[in-house]
């Protein structure tokens, strides 16, 4: 047999003789579970389904493992052998991919198999489906995947090599109860033995271990990341075109550092297909992904594997005296840790996030479909009816799930797991989550969520500005919701990533479209990408209403509007909503300044808009390159000589320098400062550098805890809140509204600039958490200012 120096002369596995001696034949029962094409079960899996693992590898033969989604039905299925979806990420994936999908709260995983169809379009990925079928819920059990944290605790970020994670055991009221009589179990009391992994003095007691050494895995976090991370998905392919993704979970750390480039990887009795050491006797190159529950990054890994049986090597990652069958030795190349949009909107850990009994079927109970199914395409006769007979008796689902619990029971204490963990009761043992859709409550929507939009038209406003047409549809068709003035953020997937940008509308509030106008600004991202890239039919979504500059329910009988450039466009929807009210008397005056009379936005309709309206609506046109640009006496003139009442509401809409001008000189003719409402333009702001090291975040509210948080490389300070479910205020997500404004009372914030903070604000220790990213640990406090 092949020896090796690496670890230590482990003893590996090279042919697929030597794997089935050691871990068995799969039992072809177990092959007669997958099918060919989504039924209505799979397809129910995906529209619940927030999050799936997907694994790919690009044109040049890099792998990669990463998590996709961020809400439900991210998955679009166009046929029961054709799916897609959006990816996140600049690769282009080609050739065999593989899926396992999530339900929060639920133990059985669905896995699915194919190939990519088509060129990736924009971030769009098709892929036609080969195989799905149901996998157990060893992995997610073994991890604890669904068990929350304490309230108030969150992972930890740093610490040594072996340090384990801040995350405690909630209190378990309500999760199936899958133990027999309480004295079957062990005394509620009983210790829990020592992780073989977590070094200890010579009391018993954890030391902090030393780093990895150098290596891809002596990265910032990285050792501690993995230390901590009891669930990953393991990415591998077969010589003959085929994809495996399958779901790996242990107590406490699914993997082992062996040094700075070597993990180890124990490999205990799951669903006995063995697809990943089958595949690794022919194709060596793999990718993981890990996650830490409660935390939003992920760690990306991709190496070389192999497979050992070497008893002393096993021994190392006994449980209980129990050592697993067999291990893989990677060798890794690559380790990145990075905050990840799918699992940070998905909101995995948040208790509401669990599926309610009923709302998708049985896992356990489809695989016996699919089996049955099976069963009677291959075998036909008497067996395969009686099968198929014995599915379709009520109540038989529910004795099946009991059983399967029972034996996940059983098994994983034969593997030497603690697997019913004390209630706090002391009186029964319970697993820490459902294993199949439970009762849940049902979670608090967010206040702004994401709305998926298609866009109707691209209607060419100006040669520097297009008016994006919106409309809802699946599952959102109805109407835009807002007040005239407000803004909304536009999120679309620029180069593999979301870019966000804030754009007031232009249209009617309540219509089925929404209508934003958006200039080119050069070397602008969103903007450009806007003007070249997008087309009708073409998806993005939208976050809002948002802002405090908007029309009053009830307007004032006259409203003096000043506007430069695309400042006109909320000013437009404020002209549009008031002039649709044909029983309304009001009175309206406009300044916009532009600078030539082709770029003036919407110029030849709000022309007509007062020869229709004369006496509701009057129109001054200032043209910079011919007319030079607005300054404090010519606006002074302008207000003059329009002789506004004493009760006029004045808006402002513009570059900082022209809302600054205009709220000065109204201020010098009297006009008190409620009356005035303004909108100043600050940009597409990104978020600060920030580091490559995950950070603690802890927020309190008038200096009272509220919870803490892990801010992920990459990640703002509100991103990191929200997937942790604390209470952070915002709007916009961009840093142009102020909403999200909080106090830093400890620690050192970067965020992007322009940004809509004042010098005092500023001075008196405000950041905006949208755009904002920790260079240490930092504590918020997130009291009204």
């Amino acid at each position: 047999m092949e020896k090796t120096d690496r670890p230590g002369g482990a003893h590996r596995l090279t042919t697929v003789d030597e794997v089935e001696r050691t871990i068995g034949r799969p039992p072809s029962v177990i092959m007669l579970k997958q099918i060919k094409a989504l039924d209505e079960g799979c397809r129910t899996v995906l529209a619940r389904s927030p999050v799936a693992a997907f694994g790919y590898r690009a044109a040049d033969g890099t792998s990669r493992t990463t998590f996709i989604g961020g809400a439900p039905g991210f998955v679009r299925v166009h046929s029961p052998t054709r799916i897609s979806f959006l990816l996140r990420e600049p690769a282009d994936p080609c050739g065999p991919v593989s899926f396992f999908f999530l339900l929060p709260g639920v133990g059985e995983i669905l896995r699915v198999n194919g190939s990519v169809a088509a060129a990736r379009k924009g971030a769009e990925v098709t892929v036609d489906v080969v195989e799905a079928f149901v996998h157990c819920a060893q992995a997610v059990l073994r991890s604890r995947l669904w068990q929350p944290s304490a309230p108030g605790e969150v992972p930890a970020p740093s610490g040594g090599a072996g340090a384990p994670s801040l995350a405690a055991p909630a209190d378990l009221s309500g999760p199936v109860d899958l133990s027999g009589p309480a004295d079957s179990a062990e005394p509620a009391d009983s210790a829990e033995p020592a992780d073989p992994a977590e070094p200890t003095d010579p009391a018993g007691r954890p030391v902090e271990a030393a780093g990895p050494g150098p290596g891809p895995l002596g990265g910032p976090g990285i050792a501690e990341f993995l230390a901590a991370a009891p669930f990953l998905a393991l990415s591998t392919w077969d010589a003959s075109g085929g994809a495996d993704t399958s779901p790996r979970g242990d107590r406490r750390a699914a993997v082992r550092i062996l040094d700075g480039r070597t993990l180890l990887l124990p490999d205990r009795r799951g669903n006995k297909r063995a697809d990943t050491l089958h595949n690794l006797v022919r194709d060596d190159r793999l990718s993981l992904a890990a996650l830490v529950p409660g935390r939003t990054g992920v760690l990306h890994v991709r190496g070389r594997g192999t497979i050992t049986d070497d008893p002393a090597l096993l021994e190392t990652m006994a449980l209980r005296g129990t050592p697993p069958h067999a291990a893989l030795l990677i060798d890794v190349e690559y380790a990145e840790l990075t905050g990840n949009d799918a699992v940070a909107r998905s909101r995995l850990w948040s208790p509401g996030a669990h599926l309610g009994r009923g709302a998708v079927p049985d896992l356990m109970a489809l695989a016996g479909e699919h089996l049955a199914a099976n069963s009677a395409e291959a075998k036909g006769g008497s067996s395969a009816f009686l099968l198929r007979a014995l599915m379709a008796v009520p109540g038989l689902s529910r004795l099946l799930r009991l059983v399967v619990d029972r034996a996940y029971s059983s098994g994983l204490r034969k593997e030497g797991y603690d697997a019913l963990v004390p209630a706090r009761s002391g009186r029964r043992r319970r697993l820490p989550y459902r294993l199949s859709a439970g009762a849940g409550r049902e979670d608090r929507a967010e206040r702004q969520d994401l709305r998926e939009v298609r866009i109707a038209e691209v209607r060419r406003e100006t040669p520097s500005a297009v008016t994006l047409v919106l409309e809802g549809f699946g599952r959102e068709p109805g109407p835009f919701d807002f007040r005239p003035g407000q803004f909304f953020t536009l999120v679309a997937d620029i180069d593999g990533r979301p870019v966000r940008r804030a754009y007031s509308a232009s249209s009617v509030p309540g219509s089925a479209r929404l209508e934003v106008t958006v200039k080119h600004i050069e070397g602008g991202r969103f903007s450009a990408h806007v003007h070249q890239g997008l087309r009708a039919g073409d998806r993005i979504a939208v976050r809002g209403p948002s802002g405090h500059f908007h029309a009053a329910p009830q307007p004032p009988d006259e409203i003096v509007l000043v506007a430069a450039g695309s400042g006109v466009t909320p000013i437009m929807s404020m002209i549009r909503t008031r002039l649709s009210d044909r029983s309304a008397r009001d009175r309206m005056t406009l300044l916009h300044s532009s600078s030539s009379a082709e770029e003036a936005i919407f110029g030849e309709e709000l022309a007509r808009l007062a020869k229709d309206h004369p006496d509701r609506l009057s129109v001054t046109q200032v043209l910079s390159r011919r007319d030079g640009r607005l300054d404090a006496d010519r606006v002074r003139q302008w207000v003059t000589a329009a002789a506004p009442a004493r009760d006029a509401h004045y808006y402002v809409c513009g570059p900082v320098p022209l809302t600054a001008l205009v709220r000065e000189v109204l201020a010098g003719l009297g006009v008190a400062d409620g009356q005035v409402h303004h909108e100043r333009y600050t940009g597409g702001t990104e978020a600060g550098a920030g580091t490559t090291v995950p950070r603690r975040m802890t927020v309190e509210r008038d200096g009272q805890p509220v919870g803490a948080a892990v801010v992920e490389p990459g990640q703002t300070l509100l991103e990191a809140g929200l997937a942790a479910g604390l209470p952070m205020p915002y709007s916009c997500t961009v840093g142009n509204c102020g909403d999200c404004m909080v106090r830093l009372r400890d620690g050192e914030v970067t965020q992007g600039e322009p940004n809509c903070l004042t010098e005092r604000q500023q001075g008196d220790g405000y950041v905006l958490a949208c755009v904002g990213c920790p260079l240490s640990e930092v504590t918020l406090d997130i009291a009204d200012p």
